[in-house]
């Protein structure tokens, strides 16, 4: 097997068969298995400051407010909706410096089929479709002008009492995976996976850390997308945590270093 094409199925596998940590969705780029509790809603409140590859220079940094709000619809569906607030900065050579504005929307459905129960080597599993449209100015850059469709699977397994391990496997179908200025910018057929494993040290902080990635269906390893994220999060009261990390990316789609800060309340 020539050693690119050896290269990138190893990268994909890896992503595949990472061990991967996480105990609250946020701040962590993975999946949880959970689902909102029917007649319920779950807010998730971020700020993202990401210092971007050299590559996409004039452009420099980019920050991101994500505000999704999730409801339950049945017992083990929940439906959500995201509209992203952008901002991007570039160098003196470009004007304007600064371009801020509305994002590319989510819309996605999350069915929870299996639960994990005490005694049972199964996981708990969870997939979701996602619908991405295009809200954001893409003269501006904070859109892309595309419709994108995209499927994720979700495994979920307690390793102890106090510690969880996921692992999630995705492709989009069409469109591509920007937000701004970061993703990847090939449209058509994306792999992605991740990783994420969380530990809770005390009644009410939890840390943990992932890796996540994607590449494109001919895997350009040089177009792709590869980042980790270290977090956590630390629960105020019941029902409200305040969620952090700190990222580090690989690869023009993902940023160079970035911290995040942010919110989550279910009502």
């Amino acid at each position: 097997m020539p050693t690119h094409a050896a290269r990138s199925v190893a990268f994909v596998l890896f992503l595949w068969l990472l061990p991967l940590t996480a105990q609250a969705q946020q701040p962590f780029v993975t999946d949880d298995a959970d689902v909102t509790a029917k007649g319920k809603f779950h807010l998730q409140v971020s700020d993202e400051y990401d210092l971007l590859q050299r590559a996409l220079y004039p452009a420099k940094t980019q920050n991101t407010t994500n505000v999704e709000l999730d409801y339950g619809l049945w017992r083990g569906v929940e439906v959500g909706f995201a509209p992203p607030l952008l901002a991007l900065h570039s160098s003196r050579v470009v004007s304007p410096q600064t371009v801020f504005g509305v994002g590319d929307s989510t819309l996605h459905v999350k069915y929870n089929f299996l639960k994990e129960r005490r005694g049972s080597r199964w996981p708990a599993m969870t997939i979701s479709a996602v619908v991405q449209f295009p809200t954001g100015n893409q003269a501006k850059q904070l859109g892309t002008g595309l419709t994108d469709y995209y499927l994720n699977g979700i495994l979920q397994k307690s390793v102890s009492a106090k510690t969880k391990l996921r692992l999630n496997g995705g492709l989009l179908f069409a469109g591509n995976t920007i937000n701004g200025l970061l993703g990847i910018r090939t449209r058509g057929r994306v792999f992605t996976g991740g990783g994420s494993l969380v530990r809770q040290f005390t009644k009410r902080l939890d840390l943990g850390a992932e890796l996540t990635g994607a590449v494109t269906s001919n895997f350009q390893l040089s177009k792709g997308q590869l980042q980790t994220l270290i977090g956590g999060n630390y629960e105020l009261h019941k029902g409200l945590t305040f969620d952090f990390g700190l990222v580090a990316g690989r690869f023009r789609a993902s940023p160079r270093a970035g911290a995040q800060l942010g919110f989550s309340l279910d009502f």
